[in-house]
């Protein structure tokens, strides 16, 4: 039921009921992904007596309905009489419901074009959007995400690629494979050449890149030895921000400094694309921040990258050969350096072939979603269902009322726009 007029959304009338729904996922193609798990939307409905949990039937998610119906977990086709609705993925313009409360990745924060007319729908309906990017402590650590598994299916995939590329050994799809336990056990077959590897980034994303990397035995060596030696067997490397930054005016890099004002910063990636075979970038990219290389050094002689397994996706951004996303259908594509355009995959020795899927946790989506929906019960619904006392929610509403929230005026020239 609707929540009475004048009542507090996460502090509910004594006798009101909230209902929160889990949503199916609109976007194309289909994400099999999922908010709460059905043991933990079970545990949810327990210790919240005045939360009724729904889940919006789907014929597509990683869960089937009947699991959950099987947890004692009402299954609907409709979920307008819900309150909150939880997503995964965008929801799609014609599907969005007046006056509700959202949760999913909006993808607008970064002014996506792609993604301005659902902002502009969400705020010409009342919807108050929060979105998941945005969950942070009050340190501004991220409270909840999908970052481990897009790492660990990103440097999978990027394995995947070289071994097809170069014609050395044949592994299933991370989508074939039902769990990360079936995964492991495949990527432990694999034998490299003497390759080197090299994974931008410090966070979640990376650190899942590297878990694989290790659990295939790949030597880790320090950025130096990376640049400097030659090696006998396969090796990576982890570089963070300070290995491929300089400051401008020569002075010292400073962290804290780069992630507030990255324009003060020029990328000193060069000499890491001389010697690596395939990248797997993995790093949050500012939009004000330089881009690793640039189109015109692809195209020279020294330019030694052959794939890239582009975990960040995105689209023209950190990664200028990154024209497109790829899918999971399809998940390579060629970059043809001399026409700066795409091509067909593996078609060329002079191309580089990019692998740049933008829902890789998707191909593991019940470990995935398993891994979420803990997140989401310790650290983010306690607030949402309860008294906000840390602000958490508070930060990550992007939306309401009709009007963009403190902190996200800057989206209003964004919105502004027309297509």
């Amino acid at each position: 039921m609707y929540l009475p007029k004048g009542t507090n959304l996460f502090n509910p009338l004594p006798n009101c009921m909230l209902k929160l729904a889990l949503i199916r996922e609109g976007k194309q193609p289909n994400d099999r992904r999922v908010a709460l798990t059905p043991a933990q939307a079970k545990k949810l409905s327990h210790a919240y007596a005045q939360v009724q949990v729904v889940v919006q039937k789907s014929a597509a998610r990683c869960y089937p309905d009947h699991e959950y119906s099987e947890a004692g977990i009402a299954v609907q086709e409709q979920v307008n009489d819900c309150d909150i609705l939880l997503g995964i993925k965008e929801v799609p313009v014609q599907q969005l419901i007046d006056g509700k409360t959202y949760l999913f990745f909006s993808h607008t924060i970064k002014k996506q074009p792609y993604n301005r007319k659902m902002l502009q729908e969400i705020l010409k309906k009342n919807i108050r959007l929060i979105d998941y990017e945005k969950l942070t402590d009050e340190n501004g650590n991220r409270l909840v995400g999908f970052g481990r598994w897009a790492g660990i299916v990103g440097a999978y995939n990027g394995i995947w690629a070289w071994g097809k590329r170069f014609n050395l050994f044949d592994l299933h799809r991370a989508s074939n494979c039902f769990n990360l336990e079936e995964l492991q056990k495949e990527y432990s077959k694999v034998k490299l050449p003497p390759i080197k590897i090299a994974v931008t980034g410090a966070g979640r994303v990376a650190g899942g890149a590297i878990e694989v990397l290790k659990g295939m035995k790949i030597r880790q060596v320090e950025p130096a030895a990376f640049i400097d030696n030659e090696f006998q067997e396969a090796v990576f490397t982890q570089l963070r921000s300070q290995d491929y930054h300089l400051r401008r005016d020569g002075g010292d890099y400073n962290r804290e400094e780069y992630h507030q004002n990255p324009w003060l910063y020029d990328a000193d990636f060069a000499k890491y694309t001389r010697v690596t075979d395939l990248l797997i970038a993995a790093a949050y990219w500012n939009p004000k921040a330089p881009v690793l290389f640039s189109r015109e050094e692809i195209k020279k002689e020294d330019f030694k990258i052959k794939v890239i397994a582009d975990v960040t996706c995105d689209i023209e951004g950190s990664v200028p050969c990154t024209l497109k996303a790829s899918t999971i259908a399809e998940p390579l594509y060629d970059y043809d350096p001399a026409k700066e355009a795409v091509t067909t995959p593996l078609s060329d020795p002079a191309n580089l072939t990019i692998m740049a899927i933008d829902n890789l946790p998707c191909e593991l989506p019940r470990d995935a979603s398993e891994n979420f929906g803990k997140q989401l019960m310790e650290h983010v619904l306690p607030y949402l269902l309860g008294e906000d006392s840390r602000n958490i929610i508070k930060r990550a509403t992007i939306t309401d009322n009709g009007k963009l929230c403190p902190g996200y005026e800057y989206l209003q020239s964004y919105v502004n726009e027309q297509d």
